[in-house]
């Protein structure tokens, strides 16, 4: 039986991690580390901030870990018989205030900066309305004119190439490079729309519309799920929105119109009926 440290597996682990992180797929997989690969403009400043942040904490600990290692050799009872009677110190005192004050205003700026990016009033190719029902996803294109339901893909119906608990029967599809607004909303309790690749959560609160938006910048299908706890089926009602580009979507748009319905004629009247309208 295979050590679960051995060095094989740690070896495995690393390159699973790494190849997971580099392919532009937006789904989770096995052993990553790390976000999902950014496929839009937002999730890509909110991996860089995060990767800021982690440089700024990992800083931090490590300083705030040898002040005490340092601490606990220089001053235990062996090394320092004689215990210090310092009350106070007014420039460590100053120093240990302002440096943690400089330090959350270095991470304050960009934040905020990318708040209102996330949240900024864009101008739209195209809008979506999403509202979330008990369980599942409603779509609406009303600059197309049409809406679908989009229900996960029970384990007997799964085909080739379908991912268990994130296939849906029907997709939500919007072109690549193009600025999306969704509005979001709940028909019964609150849910969540939420896309990982995208940097998109959004709530869907029963009679309230929620906004955001995004712009796909890479062709593909990513996934998500609802990120709040809205009853007995809140794990089966899978996110899957598929990039396309620009002529595909238009075919796909042309395909989803509702077939015109023919006209019917007026019956003509009957001779009975002629000859009781003469005089």
């Amino acid at each position: 039986m295979t050590k679960l440290f051995s060095p094989a597996v740690f070896f495995a682990w690393i390159v699973s991690a790494a190849v997971a992180h580099a392919e532009p797929l937006g789904m989770a997989k096995p052993w990553q580390l790390g976000f999902q690969p950014a496929a839009t403009p937002v999730m890509e400043r909110l991996t860089d901030i995060h990767n800021f942040l982690l440089v700024i904490i990992t800083a931090i600990t490590i300083f705030v870990l040898l002040v005490m290692a340092w601490i606990c050799l220089r001053y235990n009872r062996r090394a320092n018989p004689v215990a210090s009677k310092t009350t106070h110190n007014t420039k460590l005192e100053i120093i240990w205030t302002a440096i943690p004050i400089i330090i959350l205003v270095v991470i304050a700026i960009p934040s905020l900066r990318l708040h209102y990016y996330m949240q900024r009033d864009v101008d739209p190719d195209m809008t979506v309305k999403v509202t979330g029902y008990q369980w599942y996803w409603h779509y609406d294109y009303p600059d197309s004119g049409f809406g679908f339901d989009s229900y996960i893909k029970k384990d007997a119906d799964l085909k080739p190439g379908d991912i268990r608990q994130l296939s849906v029967d029907n997709r939500m599809v919007v072109p690549v490079n193009t600025k999306v607004r969704v509005l979001v909303t709940g028909a019964d309790v609150i849910h969540s729309w939420a896309v990982p690749a995208f940097g998109v959560k959004k709530d869907a609160v029963p009679g309230r519309l929620n906004e955001t938006w995004f712009e796909a910048t890479k062709i593909g299908t990513f996934y998500g799920q609802c990120s709040q706890l809205c009853g007995v089926g809140h794990g089966f009602m899978p996110v899957v929105v598929e990039v396309v580009s620009k002529p595909d979507f238009d075919t796909w748009v042309k395909q989803q119109q509702p077939a015109p319905v023919p006209a019917v004629a007026p019956a003509p009247e009957s001779k009975d009926k002629n000859k009781e309208k003469k005089p």
